[in-house]
C-alpha cells in the first residue's frame, strides 16, 4: 500500500512542475493578449528610454558593433514587464517573422519598433496626427495626409531644404489606419497570395499607422510607390539628405533579409536626426541600430 502511495505523490509532483513550467513560459502582452516568450526577449539590462517630444532621441547610445542584442524599444520583456531599454547586452536569436508577435508597449514613442515582430496595439491612433504643409499628389484632405506633429515639422524642412537644392517632392501616403492596412492587405494578397508579406505589412505592424512614416516621390507624382522611383533624383536626394531631417530610408537596398521587406526609397521613417544620422553613417536598418538581427529566412 506504502508503495502506492509514493509513486502517487511522485505523479502530482511531476504533474504540478510541468504545468508550473508551462505557465511561465508564458508572458501577457498589452490589450490582454498572450505572447509565447522568445530567446530574443530574455535577461534584458533595462534602460531609461525617451519618450516623444524630441527630435534628438537620445535613449539608445551609439553602437559600437554589431554583436550587441535589443528588445524593442517599448517592447515587452521577457518577464512580461515593459521597457524602454534600447540596448541589452549578449548575443540574440531574434528573427523578424510573424511567428511570433510582441505588442509594443509605449506606441508613442519616436523610437518605436513596428515591424513583423513587434505590433501595434490593437487598433491604434496616434493622439497629435497633423496635415503637414507640404505638396500631395493629391488635392483631398483625408488620412493619408497626415502625419504626428513632429514628424510633419520636420517633414516640412526636408521638403523645403530639397526645394533648396532644386528637387521638388510630393507627399504620397502618409498616416494609415489598421483598418485601412487590413483593406490594402488584404487586396495584395488576392492578387499576388505570400509574396505580399515582402511588400505590404500585416494590419498592426504597418509603420504607416505609427504616424511617423511617409511615402515620398517627385512632385509629378511619377514613379510613385514604384521600383522606377530609385536612381531618380529625388530618391538620391532623400538617399544623400534625409537623415539630416531625422529621416531614414526604412527599408534600404540589399537589406530584405533583416527588415523582412524589398527595397524602398520612398518609405521615409521619422526618428530624429541622432538615430538618423548613425543609421546612415553605418549603412544598417533600424533592427540593426538596436540590435543584432539576424536574417529572416535563418
Amino acid at each position: 500500500m506504502r508503495k502506492y502511495v509514493v509513486t502517487f505523490i511522485v505523479a502530482v509532483l511531476i504533474v504540478g512542475g510541468a504545468i508550473f513550467a508551462w505557465d511561465r513560459n508564458r508572458t501577457p502582452a498589452a490589450e490582454g493578449e498572450v505572447v509565447q516568450k522568445t530567446p530574443a526577449l530574455a535577461q534584458q539590462n533595462s534602460s531609461q528610454g525617451q519618450q516623444k517630444g524630441s527630435s534628438d532621441i537620445n535613449g539608445a547610445s551609439s553602437a559600437k558593433n554589431n554583436s550587441s542584442s535589443t528588445a524593442s524599444p517599448g517592447a515587452k520583456t521577457a518577464s512580461g514587464a515593459p521597457t524602454n531599454s534600447s540596448k541589452t547586452s549578449g548575443k540574440t536569436d531574434f528573427v523578424n517573422t510573424y511567428d511570433v508577435e510582441h505588442v509594443v508597449a509605449n506606441p508613442e514613442s519616436m523610437q518605436v519598433l513596428v515591424n513583423k515582430t513587434y505590433r501595434l496595439p490593437a487598433g491604434y491612433i496616434p493622439p497629435d496626427l497633423v496635415y503637414p504643409n507640404v505638396p500631395f499628389t493629391f488635392s483631398e484632405k483625408i488620412e493619408k495626409r497626415k502625419m504626428c506633429r513632429e514628424a510633419a515639422v520636420a517633414l516640412e524642412k526636408l521638403f523645403a531644404g530639397a526645394k533648396k537644392d532644386g528637387v521638388s517632392l510630393a507627399g504620397v501616403s502618409g498616416y494609415r489606419s489598421e483598418s485601412r492596412q487590413t483593406t490594402l492587405y488584404n487586396n495584395y494578397v488576392k492578387r499576388d497570395g505570400v509574396k505580399a508579406d515582402t511588400y505590404s505589412a500585416r494590419p498592426g505592424h504597418s509603420e504607416h499607422q505609427t504616424g511617423l512614416t511617409i511615402d515620398v516621390s517627385g512632385n509629378t507624382g511619377k514613379c510613385a510607390a514604384e521600383s522606377c522611383f530609385a536612381g531618380t533624383k529625388e530618391a538620391k536626394w532623400l538617399d544623400k539628405h534625409a537623415h539630416e531631417y531625422g529621416f531614414i530610408i526604412r527599408y534600404p537596398e540589399g537589406k530584405d533579409s533583416i527588415t523582412g521587406y524589398k527595397y524602398e526609397p520612398w518609405h521615409l521613417r521619422f526618428v530624429g536626426t541622432k538615430i538618423a544620422a548613425e543609421v546612415k553613417s553605418r549603412s544598417i536598418t533600424l533592427e540593426q541600430y538596436f540590435g543584432n538581427a539576424v536574417p529572416v529566412s535563418k
